[in-house]
């Protein structure tokens, strides 16, 4: 075989062994943080390089053995960061066996991309699976004018649309209380708090978010964006309430911060020993993560979730079906918190608020 091969190959292991190392430094800035979405990228390209040079017929030497090794070790991290989403992982929210129809709520959660003009796409998706809730992201006024069609179906709306890639609509045809939008740490950065009605009479606290995620073009350092997840996070803990939490939270599920989020949180995410859900990005399959999320107390029970048809954007949609189950409380733990999460938060929260272009005090919206 030519050396200039084996060498390649022995490049590229230390590459993944670089990657995963550098995942590990305790910094915001985006080109540290950005290394935690393509764990699994990163994970199918070390391991067919581990499987290739383990097999290559030339003489071992220290030096291979030794970048094997490394390897090796970079691959059972990226393994363990990963395997919570696949079917051999017991799954953290249980499936409904019993349905009760008036206790259900499908939400279904679109990043549009406000280019996009193929509104008809979502409009199919959602005439077809007929969600209680819709939530869209990057919707502006354009966006806004095209699902006017779909209200006279989603009588309760927040309208919030704006040109900066982060305007924001909930429509429902469940009722809507308390309604309120938050500009948590930026004005530019609205979230949607309100409180949704089910069929039953029981009321569910529902937060719908979308920070900025750590890039060169859009935050440089993921301060805010954690600091916002995390805020929320505490808010839930201390009101004690079955709640949900969608939206576009430009991190994966596997992150530290996301993973803090869930323990300070005590919220579940159904994706965990089922499936990775990967939204994004819709027209690179080969370069695909999860970064849009639905996560719940411990007192509801999954039916079902799925991504749907790709409707123009870079963004495919989740279809979450959920059942308020009180008994399933007794099956479904939260993860444990550590002793130092709380502080860990709080330090994340006032690095956050430190670094906030403005904080904005909450906005009542009127006219549902």
């Amino acid at each position: 075989m030519p050396e200039f091969i084996l060498n390649s190959l022995e490049v590229l292991a230390l590459i993944v062994v670089f990657a995963t190392a550098w995942s590990l430094i305790p910094r915001d800035e985006w080109w540290i943080r950005d290394l935690d979405f393509p764990r699994l990228q990163i994970l199918a390209l070390g391991l067919t390089d581990f499987l290739v040079l383990l097999v290559l017929p030339t003489p071992w030497d220290a030096w291979r053995a030794g970048i094997l090794l490394l390897l090796a070790a970079a691959l059972a991290y990226q393994i363990k960061m990963v395997i919570p989403y696949t079917r051999v992982w017991p799954k953290q929210v249980k499936q409904v066996t019993i349905p009760h129809p008036d206790q259900q709520i499908c939400m279904l959660v679109s990043n549009v991309l406000t280019p996009n003009r193929k509104h008809y796409l979502l409009i199919e998706q959602i005439r077809k699976h007929q969600p209680d809730l819709v939530l869209t992201l990057e919707t502006d006024k354009v966006w806004e004018q095209a699902l006017t069609s779909i209200e006279p179906d989603y009588p309760h709306v927040v309208r919030i649309p704006l040109e900066n890639l982060y305007g924001m609509h909930l429509y429902s045809r469940l009722p809507l209380e308390e309604t309120q939008v938050k500009f948590l740490l930026s004005k530019e950065i609205p979230s949607i708090h309100t409180t949704v009605t089910l069929r039953s009479g029981k009321k569910v606290k529902l937060y719908c978010l979308h920070p900025k995620p750590p890039s060169p073009t859009e935050a440089y350092e993921s301060t805010l964006r954690d600091a916002e997840l995390l805020t929320v996070g505490r808010h839930i803990a201390s009101e004690d309430q079955t709640c949900i939490v969608m939206g576009d939270l430009n991190d994966v599920a596997w992150s530290r911060t996301t993973q803090l989020f869930q323990r300070i949180s005590g919220l579940l995410d159904p994706r965990v020993g089922r499936q990775f859900v990967n939204t994004f990005h819709a027209s690179y399959p080969l370069l695909r993560w999860s970064l849009d999320h639905v996560f719940h107390s411990t007192d509801f029970a999954l039916i079902t979730m799925q991504r749907l048809p790709n409707v123009g954007s870079d963004h495919f949609p989740v279809l979450t079906r959920l059942q308020y189950t009180p008994s399933a409380q007794a099956e479904q733990q939260p993860l444990d918190v550590e002793a130092s999460d709380h502080e860990e938060a709080s330090e994340k929260i006032k690095e956050g608020i430190d670094k906030a272009e403005k904080v904005v005090t909450d906005k009542i919206v009127i006219g549902q």
